[in-house]
């Protein structure tokens, strides 16, 4: 290992977040003793806040660092730390106990080595001819559908990815309204085979995003095989042949049908918007888009404009176009809980860049700590205790801890209007509804050209919006910030298996094995599908357990000689049995939530019960066991 230059070293160890560098200077020279001299988590930040590390401390751990990492012969390294050391740095990183199951499941996630354990790897190869003979078809060039094919693409296993957009990007080529941006950390929102050391900010704008998933298709060479501008208009298993037909449909109108002997559904859960039904509307005089549909052609500069929903597009897009245009009257539909975070909007510096470049397993454990604070160690806060004094506001300890953070931020951002609080206040515990951070909501509510509306919409005149109380308020643009239909997966797309359609089939309760496969439709694997949204973290990890799943199995039916594998109902139907009842002890199903997380009535099909520990474990290995086998028939 080559030494570093020991100024740039000194100048980025200034920026360096110190619980992630010792973590990494104990992995990559195991020595403990770096860690064991600070038996006291709150010495440091673990990104949750300031420590209270004394500055001579902090240097003298700058100081070692610069030490071992450009020594004359470079630092010296081991070859593996053991899985009891490992368990130790997680701890020391997190700054709080970490179960020791979580070790396997890390090695991976982090890519400390940069060997990407979750690459496919034959068992016993298949012959070149089988494998050549069997194609795969992938729904949509999204983080999904493109992992997919990635992961075909390694295993040699021939596939065609049907991408109606120009490009591919998916939700993240869709999606252009003004401001947008991750709300999951970055450098854990990525592929773990694939970090990037390069984001500019810990929260990435659009543009980025779209930038690195494109990048990630030309390195991994799936491009030529993405048709884009082709829209899958339907999928029809043939039983006799044991193969799927599907419809496709190009830029032009053409249609055609083409022949795959396994399916992949990577539509992504929100992907349609949803358009509610505004008498009127079509009448308005002005332009009305969706937000996933922004209309850039519009100029919005001094222009009255009305915003339908104050959810998490509206969090974005409303606080960023507030100062251009002449009145911004956005009519809430719902509250939501907003979380404060300093990182938000803060740019990566070059010096943290150098490090994730530069400082072995320095962005591995930076990966790591990202994936604890925001995903898995939040899990208990969405639990119920059913001994918990106050239900109505909270659901648990921790769940009310959070309920006063935010509250306390409410107060404090409206300080200058307390009316408003009232206004904009959530009366159902917090996590309820999806997360959101505070793009500068709270300080667009107090700008002297917004109005904050709390009234139902009646209507839509030509110029004007209208309420149920008979108020009527100016526009000359409208915006519907209205969300999706997060239960309509794979429509409106018609997908008919073993004599079913499977719209018809799922309705408003979609339900799948893992979310995964469903019983019926042989050879039909979904990715994001039915109750598989994480609890709390990136999904881009759900992606890629679900794909890892999807190709094992693909590749256990070549190994074995199978053609098809079809999900066991009572398989089937015996996890979604420990879905729903496990969905009884969170918050979701508490009786003041209602979301797009639960259908009409109130059952939870968007949202997995699960920490992704868990379901990493559930989709590790495919259980032929699960599936009904078939040969190619004659």
């Amino acid at each position: 290992m080559n030494p570093v230059d020991p100024s740039a070293l000194t100048a980025a160890v200034a920026d360096a977040n110190l619980a992630v560098l010792v973590s990494a200077l104990a992995h990559l020279t195991g020595d403990l003793t770096l860690i064991d001299r600070y038996p006291d988590p709150r010495q440091f930040d673990h990104g949750r806040g300031p420590g209270t590390l004394a500055p001579a401390e902090a240097e003298a751990i700058r100081a070692e660092a610069v030490a071992v990492l450009a020594a004359p012969d470079g630092p010296v390294a081991r070859s593996a730390v053991d899985e009891a050391s490992l368990h130790r740095i997680m701890e020391f990183c997190a700054g709080e106990e970490v179960a020791p199951e979580y070790v396997p499941f890390v090695e991976e996630e982090a890519n400390f080595d940069g060997d990407d354990r979750r690459r496919f790897v034959w068992r016993r190869a298949p012959d070149d001819a089988v494998r050549r003979s069997f194609r795969v078809g992938i729904i949509g060039a999204g983080l999904g559908g493109l992992c997919a094919a990635i992961r075909l693409e390694q295993a040699g296993i021939p596939y065609t990815v049907f991408e109606k957009n120009p490009d591919v990007g998916g939700t993240w080529y869709e999606n252009t309204y003004p401001d947008l941006r991750v709300d999951v950390p970055n450098h854990f929102y990525s592929y773990s085979f694939r970090p990037n050391p390069d984001w500019s900010h810990y929260f990435a704008r659009r543009d980025e995003l779209a930038d690195y998933i494109e990048t990630c298709a030309k390195e991994y060479g799936v491009l030529p095989n993405v048709r884009c501008r082709t829209e899958v208009l339907a999928a029809d298993f043939d039983e006799r042949r044991g193969r799927w037909v599907v419809q496709l449909r190009d830029a032009d109108g053409t249609d055609e049908r083409v022949e795959v002997d396994a399916l992949i559904s990577a539509v992504g859960m929100l992907s349609r918007p949803s358009i509610p039904d505004l008498p009127g509307l079509d009448a308005f005089a002005g332009p009305w888009f969706h937000s996933a549909r922004w209309d850039h052609d519009v100029d919005l500069r001094g222009r009255r404009v009305a915003v339908v929903g104050t959810g998490a597009s509206a969090m974005q897009f409303a606080p960023a176009i507030a100062p251009e245009v002449g009145q911004l009257t956005i009519f809430q539909r719902s509250r939501h809980w907003v979380t404060p975070n300093p990182n938000y909007h803060r740019a990566v510096t070059d010096a943290e860049k150098w490090l994730f470049h530069h400082v072995p397993y320095y962005e591995g454990w930076y990966r790591f700590l990202n994936f604890w604070n925001s995903a898995d160690r939040m899990y208990p806060a969405f639990r119920v205790d059913p001994d918990w004094p106050e239900p109505e506001r909270a659901v648990s300890r921790t769940n009310d801890k959070l309920r006063r953070i935010m509250t306390t931020h409410i107060e404090r951002e409206l300080a200058a209007r307390p009316e408003l609080v009232d206004e904009v206040l959530p009366d159902y515990p917090a996590l309820g509804k999806r997360m959101l951070q505070d793009n500068g909501w709270y300080r667009a509510l107090l700008r002297d050209n917004v109005t904050l509306v709390n009234e139902r919409i009646a209507g839509v005149e030509p110029d004007a919006v209208v309420t149920t109380s008979g108020r009527s308020f100016p526009a000359d643009v409208i915006v519907l910030a209205t969300g999706f239909q997060p239960n309509k997966y794979l429509w409106p797309m018609r997908i008919t298996g073993r004599g079913v359609v499977l719209d018809d089939l799922w309705g408003e309760d979609p339900r799948a094995y893992l979310g995964i496969t469903v019983p019926g439709f042989p050879n039909l694997f979904c990715v994001y599908g039915p109750n598989t949204n994480p609890v709390v973290g990136s999904v881009i990890a759900v992606l890629e357990c679900q794909v890892n799943y999807i190709v094992k199995a693909i590749g256990a039916l070549l190994e074995d000689g199978y053609a098809t594998m079809e999900c066991r109902r009572d398989v089937h139907d015996a996890y979604n049995a420990r879905v729903d009842a496990e969905h009884e002890h969170l918050v979701w199903r508490h009786p003041r939530v209602h979301s797009y997380y639960n259908n009409s009535k109130g059952r939870v099909t968007t949202n997995m019960p699960w920490k992704l520990l868990d379901y990493w474990r559930m989709t590790k290995e495919p259980a032929l066991d699960d599936f009904v086998l078939s040969r190619r028939p004659a």
